[in-house]
């Protein structure tokens, strides 16, 4: 694939996957909110400075925990559906979590703007907006909610859609995870600028989850670029494998939600070793 170029991943089948039905979503959810753009963006302008993600997860020497409070799933279906988002954040900061992730998309994941809300009144720790991204609006409206960072995922967009929207989110003060699964999305990332990577261990489209993968990519990452490993992330052990190969954080969300005493299952997580990436 030449440099630079890429092309949007439509499914071919007659039968949408997970990943077009959840856009097809977005794409309504953000006409919806097409009125108050300008009222989104005025807010998030007036807001005080964000607080540092990217620095939050970079600690040399140490896999940090990018802890995260997810309901539900369209793989796993209902995890936690009832959960107490703000008593959550407090016990996975009190685990030793370095900052946090929340989803926010309602239709798929049980989430909403409102749980963002209320992980920001209760906690201090960076929070991510996870959700799919593919519209300025999104992004003022994550940063009028409390985020200091948000979530753009390179197979969900155009190249010149994740440009702007990292160019945007770094205009309004908000770091950006950019979320990749393979070689051709990393070479996207980089090339857009992207200095923290995620890459997920879950294909969006079959929704199968490889844990290797992040080894395998973190091979090809440039050392100076914070790396985060997505998904299937459950032990100790997968932490130091993953500290092995380089990888600098780690997202988990449903192991931890899953336990009664997440407080614990975070601080049996913290503490692995990060091992400096050689490229």
């Amino acid at each position: 694939m030449p440099k630079g170029k890429h092309i949007f991943r439509m499914t071919i089948s007659s039968e949408p996957t997970v990943l077009d039905r959840i856009l097809a979503t977005k794409r309504e959810e953000v006409a919806e909110l097409a009125p108050q753009r300008e009222t989104l963006r005025d807010r998030a302008r007036d807001l005080p400075p964000a607080r540092g993600f990217g620095s939050a997860l970079r600690v040399p020497g140490t896999v940090q925990v990018l802890a995260e409070i997810k309901r539900r799933s369209p793989s796993a279906g209902p995890i936690r559906p009832d959960a107490d988002a703000a008593a959550i954040a407090r016990d996975y900061r009190a685990g030793g979590a370095a900052a946090l992730s929340v989803l926010t998309d309602r239709s798929y994941f049980g989430g909403s703007l409102a749980v963002l809300e209320e992980v920001r009144a209760a906690v201090e720790l960076p929070l991510l907006r996870k959700d799919f991204i593919i519209d300025p609006v999104q992004v003022w409206e994550a940063r009028a909610a409390g985020a200091d960072a948000i979530l753009l995922i390179v197979r969900a967009l155009e190249p010149d859609q994740l440009s702007e929207l990292l160019g945007l989110a770094e205009e309004s003060g908000l770091d950006t995870l950019i979320e990749v699964h393979d070689s051709a999305e990393l070479e996207l990332a980089v090339t857009a600028g992207g200095r923290l990577i995620g890459v997920n261990n879950r294909d969006l489209a079959t929704f199968r989850t490889d844990l290797e993968l992040s080894v395998r990519l973190a091979a090809e990452i440039p050392a100076d670029i914070t790396l985060v490993a997505e998904s299937g992330i459950r032990t100790a052990e997968d932490v130091r494998r993953l500290g092995e190969s380089g990888v600098d954080a780690v997202l988990v969300g449903e192991s931890l939600m899953r336990q009664e005493d997440v407080r614990a299952a975070v601080s049996a997580l913290t503490g692995q070793p990060s091992s400096p990436r050689s490229r």
